[in-house]
């Protein structure tokens, strides 16, 4: 069962290395991950499982012990998903998984196994929620990090150029993430998020199919597009 959820967006500019001299524009983001990330610490789950959009070689489970480096974002720097259990993993973490464990690396963390599923921005609605249906199954108390940006559409300089229908896109998924309202997440139409480039669609209805049966308590702690993508910070509890 689920018992803790924390949501963070996934732009490899929150690792101050990568960001350089940007870093501090994004600090605020990153207090707000580190607090949704100690929720998952306090729950004491038995299974943490950290969910992001992938691109097709990233797709599908990542075992602990998973590595990836920054070394395509122009910087040296590498992380691990979880312990080092001495084996090789067949294939990198995605980068927005890497992002992840870059966050319970510098986390106070507890000693749960942690596994990584890197889902498709495509996915269809029904399959997320079954997937994350399959994810809330797999221990007494699942906790999930769940990673994703809104839409990169905000702006004139946005990614995605500036499209209106992105604000109330974000405003729809930030309400639903901060209420932990898994019905209202299933609501976000996946097409349009297709459209405005939120890749965070998919993973939040992963997140709406764990958390069914699971009654939990939401915190929106940030909220904001800095660079003209919707970025949302919350926890659930």
């Amino acid at each position: 069962m689920l018992v803790a959820a924390a949501v963070c967006p996934c732009p490899p500019l929150l690792v101050p290395e990568v960001a350089a001299g940007a870093a501090p524009e994004l600090d605020a983001l990153r207090k707000a991950c580190a607090d949704a990330v100690d929720v998952l610490a306090t729950a004491r789950p038995d299974l943490l499982i950290v969910v992001g959009p992938a691109a097709h070689a990233g797709r599908g489970p990542h075992s602990e012990g998973a590595t990836a480096t920054f070394r395509g974002f122009g910087v040296d720097l590498g992380v691990r998903l979880g312990r080092d259990l001495g084996r090789v993993a067949d294939r990198p973490l995605p980068p927005s998984l890497a992002v992840g464990a870059w966050l319970l690396a510098d986390a106070r963390w507890s000693d749960a196994p942690v596994e990584g599923l890197g889902v498709g921005e495509p996915l269809e609605t029904e399959r997320c929620v079954s997937s994350g249906r399959d994810l809330a199954a797999r221990a007494d108390r699942v906790a999930l990090l769940v990673m994703g940006d809104g839409s990169a559409c905000r702006t004139l300089k946005a990614p995605g150029y500036l499209d209106e229908r992105a604000e109330a896109f974000d405003a729809a998924a930030a309400r639903a993430l901060g209420a932990a309202d898994p019905g209202a997440l299933v609501a976000l139409d996946a097409s349009l998020a297709y459209e405005l480039k939120a890749a965070g669609r998919a993973p939040w209805q992963v997140l709406a199919g764990a958390a069914e049966r699971a009654d939990l308590s939401g915190r929106l702690l940030y909220d904001d597009a800095p660079y003209g993508v919707g970025y949302m910070v919350a926890a659930w509890s």
